[in-house]
């Protein structure tokens, strides 16, 4: 059982690089491909019982690391998905900048 959960987040960590290699080439198809698939691998880690008790210091290390890359990705992965937040972001600023300066000529 620990060998097959660490085995599901290895997969999980490498679909999550073909995500953002996909990403990082607009290839949305791809992505979206690859989503599913991390989907899929992440529900079938979830319906794994106790995977984390049955994993000793070594394996529970493992997990963790595979876990901080995958989020590394993730991280990656949303900024190049999601420019739109940025675009946000930037005018939300300049919005508040702007109604903050309407408010000191008040």
């Amino acid at each position: 059982m620990p060998n097959d959960s660490l085995a599901f987040y290895e997969s999980i960590a490498q679909v999550s690089q073909v995500m953002l290699t996909a990403a990082r080439q607009g290839d949305w198809d791809t992505l979206i491909d690859a989503e599913h698939c991390c989907a899929a691998l992440i529900e079938r880690v979830r319906s794994i019982d106790d995977a984390e008790r049955t994993l000793d210091n070594d394996g529970t290390s493992r997990k963790r690391e595979i876990i901080r890359r995958i989020l590394v990705d993730d991280a990656e992965i949303r900024d190049l998905t999601q420019p739109w937040l940025r675009q946000l972001e930037t005018h939300l600023r300049t919005a508040q900048r702007g109604h903050d300066a309407a408010q000191a000529y008040r």
